[in-house]
């Protein structure tokens, strides 16, 4: 349950389509439901306008299928599952209708919604090898309905090549960079931006990029005003901060 739905059984009761008693036990339900090896927060929605996100990692297609069919239970919409194999995902499908992105291994269960926020969120990608965590950003930003625009293979290696998307970058509501190596495509779209940018360091590299961390430092000390910095590889993470603020003006 989501501000949409509050609204709708708050209508139904003003129109008496709905008992204030029925409306009451509705609302009373438990916050969580306790499954034994997992305790789902479905009252997610109604503190922060999406259902609770499950991360695929490290549990087994079978306590996915439960989780998400308990969730279903109490009526979430959409269920967005992250770090989701494809091993797992085939399993999932079986039960559920499920689109399934395997380059960022996530995946959803539901319609994705309208896009619907104040305008679009850019995603900057430095080289074809950080697409896996542009892919689970893109996706998780058109799951939480927001206008999704690509811009792949702009690194500053051939620092043109972002140069001639100028006019998308100065149109973006807010931007995720997304870079590995030394991390510099944020510092040089945040010179260009008048938003808020989001960046992404990624394990892409040689060694001395120590998985990424050499990324997230460059990012962390960037010189461009306005960026903030999640952890490395975090797409699902970069994607949600820019659907809120992609949505701050309609609320």
């Amino acid at each position: 349950m989501n501000d949409t739905d509050i609204y709708e059984l708050l209508d139904k009761v003003s129109k008496q389509e709905m008992s204030i008693d029925d409306a009451v036990l509705k609302l009373r339900k438990e916050p969580f439901e306790d499954m034994g090896y997992a305790k789902i927060d479905t009252h997610r929605g109604i503190r922060q306008g999406y259902a609770e996100v499950i991360y695929g990692e490290g549990k087994s297609a079978e306590q996915i299928v439960g989780i998400c069919d308990k969730m279903l239970q109490v009526e979430e919409k959409r269920i967005l599952i992250t770090r989701l194999s494809k091993e797992k995902a085939d399993i999932v499908g079986e039960s559920f209708q499920l689109e399934y992105n395997e380059l960022g291994r996530i995946g959803l269960i539901g319609k994705k919604p309208k896009c619907d926020g104040i305008g679009k969120i850019v995603i900057a990608v430095a080289g074809t090898s950080d697409i896996p965590v542009a892919e689970e950003a893109v996706f998780t930003a058109q799951a939480l309905g927001s206008e999704v625009y690509k811009l792949y293979d702009v690194g500053v290696a051939g620092i043109h090549r972002l140069f001639s998307h100028v006019d998308d970058i100065m149109s973006a509501t807010v931007i995720i960079a997304i870079a590995g190596m030394e991390g510099a495509l944020a510092s040089v779209v945040a010179g260009l931006a008048n938003c808020p940018v989001i960046a992404v360091p990624t394990s892409v590299g040689y060694g001395a990029s120590f998985g990424g961390l050499s990324a997230l430092l460059s990012m962390l000390n960037s010189c461009g005003s306005g960026v903030s910095v999640v952890n490395i590889d975090n797409g699902f993470g970069a994607a949600y901060q820019a659907n809120m603020i992609n949505h701050i003006g309609e609320r």
